[in-house]
């Protein structure tokens, strides 16, 4: 079966990669704007005719989009989002390929859900915010292409060479500063919020039984456990073998949080927000604590039956083993 990945340089393309080419009856083609990409194509500038000349060349069965961007302002987001994906699916109608696409989504297409629910595919999307509108607008593309297609929507991916910038990897860098610098508390803001947390490596096995299948439309890929980010910093903390505080500054002001920890507080001299990083300036300002940064509110909880009905997939990875990971690079970081 030959493979054309695009985006393969990204997060989850790495790990896509990986997986298609332990494959042996995959031969993988990646097309990225790296320089490390078998051939370079960048989705949000180049014509679909370019892209349409090149399937027929490579004659792929199976397309697989992990290209685009979580970053930026609304125009972009949709460049690289939306834009993106309509020249794919345009280059993929105009050609004589036939190849199946599966196309990565994500659950801010979802938006906001009702706190203890599980949001099914069936769920009317309402995304809280410019990137899970993008996300939603390609998945609608996609859908209404008429190509024989699948939208894996992955909830909130975790595991190794997740981005420093996110609300684990800030916190797994604050938790790394705070054992460089012998701090015996760590303040940390934006820990209320709830997410269904999947590891990239069992979001890869996910494409790969995918671009096997003959599923269509949308299915979730998430763990299906809602867990509590203040949770998730404890784990950390102990695979870490932090032994300080853990003071949460979520809740009403002049409120000292939950501890994480049992242990004794000291001084504290390092003030972390999960959600968006605090400049050097804002040292003495009163900590704030911001949401989780992704427009879904204060809970996300998969349904991941279509996943393990269509596609025999469920995750393997627990939590305690992603985040050891996440904290195995951190602590390497220099």
């Amino acid at each position: 079966m030959r493979v054309l990945l695009i985006g393969s340089n990204g997060y989850l393309g790495r790990f896509v990669a990986d997986r298609l080419l332990a494959d042996p009856a995959v031969q993988l083609t990646a097309l990225g704007r790296g320089d490390d990409a078998d051939v370079r194509f960048d989705l949000a500038t180049g014509s679909p005719g370019a892209l349409t000349r090149f399937l027929d060349a490579v004659h792929p069965g199976v397309v697989v989009n992990c290209a685009g961007a979580t970053r930026g302002g609304a125009r972009e987001l949709t460049r690289h989002n939306t834009v993106a994906v309509a020249t794919v699916c345009e280059a993929l109608r105009r050609s004589g390929c036939g190849a199946r696409l599966v196309q990565i989504g994500c659950s801010s297409e979802y938006g906001p859900s009702q706190p203890g629910s599980s949001t099914a595919e069936d769920a009317v999307p309402r995304p809280g915010g410019p990137y899970g509108v993008s996300k939603l607008a390609a998945t609608e593309l996609v859908l209404g292409s008429g190509l024989d297609a699948v939208v894996l929507r992955v909830f909130s991916p975790v595991g190794p060479g997740t981005p420093a910038g996110s609300p684990l990897g800030r916190l797994a860098e604050a938790m790394r500063r705070a054992m460089q610098t012998g701090d015996g508390e760590l303040r940390l803001g934006g820990l209320g919020a709830q997410r269904d947390f999947v590891d990239v490596r069992d979001v890869a096995r996910a494409v790969h039984a995918a671009s096997l299948s003959a599923a269509q439309g949308v299915i979730n890929i998430g763990s299906g456990r809602a867990v509590r980010l203040r949770d998730a910093a404890a784990v950390l903390a102990r695979v870490a073998g932090y032994g300080g505080a853990l003071t949460e500054l979520d809740g009403p002001p002049g409120a000292h949080g939950v501890h994480a920890s049992s242990s004794t507080l000291h001084a504290a001299h390092l003030r972390t927000t999960i959600g968006h990083p605090r400049a050097e300036s804002d040292h003495h300002a009163p900590p704030v604590a911001f949401p989780y940064p992704d427009g879904c509110g204060s809970w996300q909880q998969a349904d991941v039956r279509t996943a393990r009905d269509r596609l025999g997939w469920r995750p393997r990875i627990n939590l305690e083993e992603s985040l050891a990971d996440i904290w195995m690079e951190a602590a390497c970081r220099i």
